[in-house]
């Protein structure tokens, strides 16, 4: 199997893979698909010490960097520092915090050190890091990504992928002069728009088609092969995937998260603005749904409400793991309704493994339909 987008950056399955941490980007690499590390909670100084592990393990194969570089956010153009921002939370918000804590048991205060996820400068001292590594692409989420990021990319010849949720942005992208358009539906985990992906894939290809040759990739709860092969009828080259990756062996999501996860099906997960400001799809729990109650407050901007919310779903995270159930109740984390056939713990190489042999039944059940013959198996691919 090969699109162009394959032969553009020199892999073996048009499979990217989004995720945080380094371990399943080697090995989404190494097993002929692309890992792609999200940049949003690193540190420029920590953002490269994760690219040199990864140059030093991912033996020459291409892999990318997603930096959050949204259009508009709290404090933008004004340099205010991450004190200052948390100095902007209402006390209304803290105590409704502190309260739902308290009402699940867990009476420490959590730490109030969170970086923000988004602030002045902090977008381009991050690409200016990963441009010092032999990255093979770089993406950019929430808008158009800025001036510099175009402009950079181009003089080092690196294609710039950017993640849409509805026609309109796909063309504003493509006019914009980004090499790879990411069309993600509402299914997605994480920051997601309203448009299901089944919907809005050949609403953008057909619109970009019209402006430029641009490669379009399909997202929005994709977790196996026969989603990758209907994306690619769809006329997409290729699937951009992040919550399959959040069960793998090598990912570090924390543990009563993923056995959230594995239980789940796919009616539990909300789009929310109640851990970053801007609506994203999460698993459902007591904290989200706290946020829905009517003596909630409004959340606050990005990224006011993650420097409020993000210490408290870590500290849930570390008490969960000592058993006590009321912060097991709040646990959640981004993950798209795809969270229902997420059901066993695999590695990430194996992950791709199921991908391709999936994909490879569906293309030769659809040729057999086309042909009206009974499909044979795939069969195992050599591992």
């Amino acid at each position: 199997m090969a699109t162009p987008i394959c032969r553009q950056l020199g892999i073996d399955l048009p499979l990217f893979a989004f995720t945080h941490c380094r371990d399943v980007v080697v090995a989404v690499s190494k097993a002929g698909g692309i890992g792609v590390l999200g940049a949003a909670k690193f540190s420029p100084e920590e953002l490269d010490q994760e690219l040199t592990w990864i140059d030093e393990h991912i033996g020459g194969r291409p892999y990318g960097v997603d930096i959050l570089a949204p259009a508009t956010f709290e404090g933008q153009g004004t340099h205010t520092d991450a004190d200052e921002l948390r100095a902007r939370i209402p006390q209304q918000h803290r105590a409704f915090v502190s309260d739902l804590l308290a009402e699940h048991g867990i009476s420490s205060a959590p730490s109030d050190t969170t970086r923000p996820l988004v602030e002045d400068g902090l977008g381009e001292r991050l690409l200016e890091v990963a441009f010092a590594h032999p990255i093979a692409l770089v993406a950019n989420a929430l808008g158009v990504p800025p001036d510099y990021m175009l402009r950079e990319a181009k003089k080092s010849g690196i294609p710039v992928a950017a993640l849409v949720g509805a026609k309109e942005h796909a063309i504003k992208q493509a006019r914009a002069g980004v090499d790879i358009i990411v069309a993600q539906g509402s299914e997605a985990g994480g920051h997601c728009g309203e448009v299901s992906t089944m919907v809005l894939v050949p609403e953008v290809v057909d619109a970009v088609a019209e402006i430029a040759d641009i490669p379009v990739l399909a997202a929005g709860g994709i977790v196996t092969g026969r989603q990758m092969a209907a994306s690619i009828a769809l006329g997409a080259q290729g699937v951009w995937t992040g919550s399959v990756w959040l069960t793998t062996e090598e990912a570090e999501t924390a543990p009563a998260t993923v056995a959230k996860f594995l239980a789940a099906t796919s009616r539990d997960t909300v789009r929310s603005k109640a851990r970053t400001g801007k609506y994203s799809r999460q698993l459902r729990s007591a904290w989200t749904d706290a946020w829905e109650s009517p003596n909630a407050p409004s959340p606050l901007p990005m990224p006011l409400q993650g420097l409020l919310s993000e210490p408290a779903l870590r500290h849930v995270d570390v008490v969960a793991e000592r058993g006590e159930a009321g912060a097991r109740e709040l646990a959640t984390y981004w993950v798209g309704q795809g969270v229902g056939m997420m059901t066993k713990v695999s590695s990430a190489a194996d992950v791709v493994y199921d991908f391709a042999e999936d994909f490879a039944d569906a293309v030769e059940r659809t040729n057999a339909a086309v042909a009206d013959e009974q499909p044979v198996g795939a069969g195992e691919l050599n591992r």
